[in-house]
């Protein structure tokens, strides 16, 4: 999987693929992040990629003009499964368009900054809109990180053991269960005894009864989907 960000800030996005899971997936040639500064693509000579908003109102907005030359760029050279803008009025990302994404072979992501984008971006060259959730942040850089996690992890090879990737949370569209390990017993709190029988059937029953009650606890509306 090859993975493209356009940034106005790649300082910002790099920090996180150069530790732990995302670092070992890129060095084992799993997956390639590649970071675009939108500066780069701009012919004003301050390097500015925003302007004023026709209409009035408060807020700058990313200029479509830069956008199409690093979208047209990186697509004459290759095709692209998704062109996705990481905005807070996108589809809130959930394990199944994280799955979904998993097995796309390119992809390319645009993180909005000030106001947002030009609308002309969004009908020309977006394919897929997503947030990360219900708030606003500076710009689309930490939700991209989010969502670069959110897929390579989902990656074969990428987890040591990768059915540890299948027990997630909302994999089922249930919480995962509670998980223990030493000391058997911690200040007067033990470990269910079932996890010691040996009778995995039973375990995995208890599990499954423990993630559904779990979930209608915290999150009755996942049993409703």
């Amino acid at each position: 999987m090859r993975i493209d960000i356009i940034t106005v800030l790649p300082e910002l996005l790099k920090s996180p693929f150069e530790a732990s899971i995302l670092k070992r997936a890129i060095e084992a040639n799993l997956v390639e992040v590649h970071f675009h500064n939108l500066r780069d693509y701009t012919t004003d000579k301050h390097k500015s990629v925003d302007d004023y908003q026709f209409g009035g109102g408060a807020g700058m907005v990313m200029l479509v003009e830069p956008i199409d030359k690093c979208i047209s760029d990186l697509k004459a050279e290759r095709h692209y499964d998704e062109v996705i803008y990481m905005t807070p009025d996108g589809a809130t990302l959930n394990q199944g368009i994280a799955n979904t994404l998993s097995l796309k072979e390119n992809i390319i992501i645009l993180c909005g900054h000030y106001k947002g984008v030009d609308q002309r971006v969004r009908d020309m060259f977006v394919t897929k809109e997503i947030s990360i959730g219900d708030y606003v942040l500076s710009g689309g850089e930490l939700g991209a990180a989010v969502l670069c996690d959110s897929i390579i992890r989902l990656i074969p090879g990428v987890l040591g053991n990768e059915t540890s990737a299948l027990t997630d949370s909302f994999q089922d569209n249930l919480l995962a269960p509670p998980i223990y390990t030493r000391p058997r017993s911690y200040k007067g709190h033990d470990v269910p005894e079932i996890l010691f029988t040996g009778n995995f059937p039973k375990i995995e029953k208890w599990r499954e009864d423990q993630a559904y009650e779990r979930t209608k606890a915290r999150r009755p509306d996942l049993l409703e989907d």
